[in-house]
């Protein structure tokens, strides 16, 4: 009894050999890694299968994905960047008004007050306080949209 169950195991075995050297011969078909004259082994066809078929595919795919994930990356810093940026509308003229020690504005004669460029109306600014030390200065512009004039620097 224990022949005819070895046989029958063997039986199943030679079966399921022949299936899988069926199965392999029609995936090595279906995807074209004949190689002419070479043997069709289930080994063969393992390693053509699985060392070169499906890592191309994979890799070419993963190539693509990467590529198409980069390029909307960019894209989508590049749109957020335009929307976010607006042109800089740098004003025409500047002033340099003083306060006295209650916080009215006032008027000190020979001082120089309308400047053109922010960085000299700052260093007069700096200077004047310097020489009126009970007052204080501002650097107010009126920017081409604005209805009130903006405050730049306080000192």
């Amino acid at each position: 009894m224990k022949i005819k169950e070895y046989f029958a195991d063997f039986r199943i075995f030679l079966i399921a050999g022949a299936a899988v050297i069926t199965f392999s011969n029609i995936v090595a078909a279906v995807f074209g890694q004949t190689v002419p004259g070479a043997l069709l082994t289930f080994s063969n066809i393992v390693v053509v299968l699985f060392g070169q078929t499906v890592p191309g595919v994979v890799l070419t795919f993963f190539k693509d994905a990467s590529a198409f994930v980069i390029m909307v990356a960019v894209f989508t810093f590049i749109m957020t960047w335009a929307l976010r940026a607006r042109p800089y509308k740098r004003p025409k003229r500047y002033f340099v008004i003083a306060y006295d020690v209650f916080g009215k504005e006032c008027l000190i004669e020979g001082l120089r007050r309308e400047f053109s460029i922010h960085d000299v109306a700052w260093s007069f600014m700096k200077q004047y306080k310097k020489s009126y030390p009970l007052h204080n200065f501002a650097l107010v512009s009126d920017l081409p949209n604005s209805e009130k004039k903006t405050i730049f620097r306080y000192i």
